[in-house]
């Protein structure tokens, strides 16, 4: 996540990993979780729902690497409740 910007830093992914708030098919994903081309995740962040399918993951961030081409949000929805990240 940290990779491809979906969060700011390792910390914040792992700590909403934790805590249940990236799911993959309705399930809590686990911190150990290797994403996969092809996954499309769901990610609470504080005021807002995001969809996104993974397109690609790297092995590190590096210079060449644009992060927007490693994902496609696929929807957006606001959170009534208010979230988290």
């Amino acid at each position: 996540m940290k990779v491809a910007r979906l969060s700011k830093r390792r910390t914040e992914a792992h700590e909403a990993l934790e805590h249940s708030r990236i799911t993959k098919n309705g399930q809590p994903l686990k911190p150990a979780y290797q994403v996969k081309p092809g996954d499309v995740l769901e990610i609470h962040y504080a005021t807002k729902f995001v969809t996104v399918r993974v397109r690609e993951v790297p092995l590190r961030m590096t210079p060449g690497v644009n992060a927007a081409e490693l994902y496609e949000i696929l929807s957006t929805r606001d959170d009534e409740q208010g979230g988290w990240i």
